[in-house]
């Protein structure tokens, strides 16, 4: 599956949703509406909080599927956060 793009290939600055459409009815919404900042994350991160969430927000349980030590998950979820807070 090809991964959503979010900035622009040409600037770098990021892109909005124009228009979403339904497959089935062929329904089209059209406007200006900003990507959740979930989606303005790198794909590692992303993989990063949804393997969070899924362990149950243990930093412990994510330093043993990651093979990493405590401080360095912990520094990856700062990073994260700090990324978040600047959106």
């Amino acid at each position: 599956m090809a991964q959503l793009p979010v900035k622009c290939p040409s600037c770098q600055h990021t892109l909005e949703v124009s228009e979403l459409s339904c497959g089935n009815c062929e329904t089209k919404i059209s406007g200006i509406y900003g990507l959740p900042a979930l989606m303005q994350l790198s794909v590692e991160d992303q993989e990063f909080i949804l393997a969070f969430v899924l362990s149950g927000g243990s930093l412990k349980k994510m330093a043993t599927q990651l093979g990493k030590s405590y401080p360095t998950v912990r520094n990856m979820l700062d990073d994260i956060i700090e990324q978040l807070n600047a959106k």
